[in-house]
């Protein structure tokens, strides 16, 4: 059985079917029509797109309302209909306009009815005719009628014989190019009794134009017939055999990357059947979410046209996944999805103070930013650094902000980070590319306007791979995050509502253009009070949380809060007291948990028990029974500490000055520059300047283990030099700070408030400042200073009128020169 592809007849649209044509069927038959059973008109069945020639036989599916009319009418004699093919196969109701005039009468052999209101019927196609006047059209088409005999051609040309070798030479390839033809057909064809029949067969399942075929039907001549097909014949061949070629070379170019694609695509059918393609779920998606994302029009079309590319790609490729990963990130970013901030200013307070004593001005800057913001509704969000010492609380602020502003909290840690692309990215051309450490968190954090904490940020380094903190330039600057370029996502990212908060310990280790961009603001080491305060609200009670003791089991009272501040810790934070509190809990669980007896209320005489012997001594001032002893103010990374300077003399010649305890270079300047201030004013303090020939000084600040260093102990030394040279006293319960210059000028220093309070915790009533810091003083909360007398000075002279006394220490003629001398 030989199998063509043809349209689908009648009714049915123009899909392609495909009808099994049996070559017997064309063997020549009973041709001739029984006239008797013919009438002046003749019942019309259009076809959409079927030629039929006389000597076929083929079934016909009917459908249209007109044409199954014609069905139910036919009797049981008269069964001859016209087949005529439509001009138009969109028409649904032809009028005579609409159909070739010349068609072929057919025998309707058999009637099969399908159901739905649809039949199927099998025709013999007898004879040609040409239909010349539409007599009905109601309720089927009925047309007067000739019939058409062909011009038949004696057996005895040549050129025809020649012409249908041909025709079947033509065939018989083309059934070849298509595959191994059965050999019942190409026998058939062979057979010069077929030769009759050999036009008819080869016009019908030829896959071409319905015009042409229309052409072919309208011929009279068969020779010319016969011509015209075997010119259509050696084209389709030709055509055939070009496009089996282009298969040939196409297959032969196939690599092994395009046999796995083929195998993918039967994977992916098998996965439909099975339930569904998982790779086009995933696409699809992606693109159900990228319509629901708040982004411009620009980056909906980038990333439609990156989903193109991903449903382009093998899934067994690299770039798969990698071009997966991305779309996935760009897909999970927040874009333009803000949380709304809470505007109640006073619950903002409420939870500032409620996490974190102290700290006013950082509180402060908050409330004016979340005020702001409340008033105008827009505002890009400012870049603040909090600098200080460990341990007071600088990273943990980021989650009280956080909480308070009613926004997320991401934290990243810039310690040790030295790669460039840790901030912007790798980009996707490298293997591995991941996203910088910014956006990743802005993905996790899950909204575009988080509180962002940028811990130790003076702690990035430098080298091969990059600066990071150049990276964080365009980062951290409000002029210009709100198109920050992360290498790997390769679109503009607003980072303009984030609120930055960077943490740094020393802020002389902060590229200078980073520090520009930023709003510095100091958050300074806790004095006692400040700490016995946390401890009592904060640490105490979390120490009980963690270690499952109940809050009305046991407690720590203020007062042994202070001794385990003063003798147990050394730190300018609350770490290490919070270390203490946890041992002192583990003890207190540990005699629980046994039955043992403790106390309810751990008293000062208990801390040895469970914290040991005291670890740090309290500095107190030492009196001022000796000349030259001075005791001055420092700053260091735990706080402010009281120091002592002391200056004696002993006899030598050459004027040798000596200096002792760990000094810094700067401080050994401020010790020569105190020296040669007394040189050059010895007059005035009462000095001979023979003394300077005859004796050697010795400056030395104690501790001598720890490193010291810096400007603020200048005025300290030109007072205990001046006090050793004149014997006289220096002021009783006095101390000082400041740096000096040749001149004599008193200039300011830093850490005011940290050495308030450690003179304070001293002992000292008294203190001597540059006139510049009397600013810093007024900074600081009453209550801290209440007690202490503030004197602001410009000139050591002023210094030295309200430092040294009058009198002189005991034993002080042990130091006067010789009269001799």
């Amino acid at each position: 059985m030989f199998q063509m592809k043809i349209h689908t007849l009648d009714d049915e649209a123009n899909d392609p079917g495909v009808i099994s044509f049996i070559a017997g069927d064309f063997i020549e038959g009973n041709m001739e029509i029984d006239t008797s059973l013919l009438q002046d008109t003749l019942p019309l069945l259009p076809l959409r797109n079927t030629i039929v020639f006389p000597g076929s036989t083929l079934p016909i599916s009917v459908g249209r309302e007109k044409s199954l009319n014609l069905i139910k009418g036919l009797g049981k004699k008269y069964r001859y209909i016209g087949l005529v093919c439509q001009k138009d196969t969109n028409v649904e109701n032809p009028e005579k306009e609409d159909l070739y005039p010349i068609g072929v009468i057919a025998e309707v052999i058999r009637v099969i009815e399908l159901g739905n209101e649809n039949s199927s019927i099998i025709v013999h196609a007898k004879q040609r005719f040409e239909w010349t006047n539409i007599t009905q059209t109601d309720p089927y088409l009925r047309a007067t009628f000739k019939i058409k005999e062909y011009r038949k051609t004696p057996k005895e040309d040549k050129e025809y014989q020649v012409i249908l070798d041909s025709i079947r030479d033509s065939m018989l390839q083309m059934l070849h190019l298509l595959g191994d033809p059965p050999k019942e057909l190409t026998q058939t064809i062979k057979n010069d009794s077929f030769s009759d029949m050999l036009v008819s067969y080869c016009a019908t399942n030829l896959p071409i134009d319905s015009r042409e075929k229309q052409e072919l039907l309208n011929m009279d001549d068969k020779k010319e017939q016969a011509y015209r097909l075997l010119m259509i014949l050696n084209r389709e061949a030709q055509i055939l055999e070009l496009k089996m070629n282009i298969q040939m070379k196409t297959r032969e170019d196939l690599n092994q990357q395009q046999k796995e694609y083929y195998l993918q695509q039967q994977i992916r059918t098998i996965q439909e059947e099975l339930g569904g393609n998982t790779q086009q779920i995933e696409i699809n998606e992606f693109r159900k979410k990228a319509k629901e994302k708040k982004w411009d029009a620009k980056v909906a079309e980038i990333v439609e046209k990156e989903i193109s590319k991903l449903e382009r790609l093998n899934p067994q490729s690299p770039d798969y996944s990698v071009q997966y990963g991305y779309i996935e990130l760009i897909l999970d970013l927040p874009w333009n999805e803000y949380t709304k901030d809470n505007f109640n200013l006073k619950n903002a307070q409420k939870i500032l103070d409620r996490d974190h004593f102290g700290m006013e001005k950082v509180k402060e800057r908050i409330i004016e930013h979340l005020a702001v913001l409340k008033l105008k509704g827009d505002l890009k969000s400012p870049i603040l650094c909090l600098y200080g010492p460990p341990g007071v609380g600088k990273t943990s602020l980021g989650k009280s902000i956080a909480e308070a502003l009613n926004r997320q909290y991401v934290r990243v840690s810039f310690g040790g980070l030295h790669d460039e692309a840790e901030i912007r990215g790798h980009r996707r051309t490298y293997i591995g590319a991941i996203p910088g450490r910014i956006m990743h968190n802005i993905q996790k954090a899950g909204s575009s306007n988080p509180v962002f904490v940028l811990d130790e940020i003076d702690k990035i380094g430098t080298d091969f791979r990059g600066d990071p903190s150049s990276a964080l330039l365009e980062v951290l600057d409000p002029e210009q995050n709100f198109a920050f370029h992360d290498n790997y996502l390769s679109i503009d990212y607003d980072l303009s509502k984030v609120l930055f908060i960077a943490t740094a310990n020393n802020l002389n280790t902060v590229p200078q253009p980073l520090l520009d961009r930023m709003e510095l603001i100091n958050v300074g080491g806790y004095i006692t009070e400040e700490k016995v305060e946390i401890a009592y609200r904060h640490l105490v009670p979390k120490e009980l949380n963690n270690h499952g003791i109940p809050k009305d089991a046991f407690s720590i009272p203020k007062s042994t809060l202070v001794k385990i501040v003063e003798n147990y810790t050394r730190e300018s934070g609350v770490r290490e007291l919070d270390k203490k509190i946890a041992k002192i809990m583990r003890k207190i669980a540990r005699k629980i948990g046994g039955n043992e007896e403790y106390p309810p209320k751990l008293k000062i005489t208990d801390l040895k028990e469970y914290l040991g012997v005291e670890e740090y001594s309290k500095d107190n001032y030492q009196g001022n029974e000796y000349a030259g002893v001075v005791t001055g103010l420092a700053w260091t990374s735990v706080g402010g500490e009281i120091l002592f300077v002391e200056s004696s003399l002993s006899q030598g010649k050459g004027s040798k000055l000596t200096l002792t305890g760990n000094l810094g270079d700067v401080m050994k300047e401020s010790a020569m520059l105190a020296m040669e201030y007394i040189h050059s004013h010895a007059k005035e303090l009462g000095i001979d300047a023979k003394i300077f020939e005859n004796w050697n000084t010795h400056i030395h600040v104690p501790e001598g283990a720890i490193p010291k260093d810096g400007p603020s102990a200048g005025i300290t030394m030109i007072t205990s030099l001046a006090s050793a040279y004149t014997q006289r006293k220096v002021k009783a319960n006095l101390a000082m700070t400041g740096e000096i210059t040749l001149r004599g000028k008193v200039l300011p220093v830093g850490g005011i408030r940290e050495k308030i309070l450690a003179a304070k915790r001293a002992g000292i009533t008294e203190i001597i400042l540059c006139k510049e810091n009397e600013k810093d003083i007024k900074e600081i909360n009453s209550n801290y200073v209440k007690g202490l007398t503030f004197h602001y000075v410009s000139d050591v002279k002023e210094v030295l009128d309200l430092a040294l006394l009058k009198e002189k220490v005991k034993n002080a003629k042990e130091y006067l020169m010789p009269e001799s001398a």
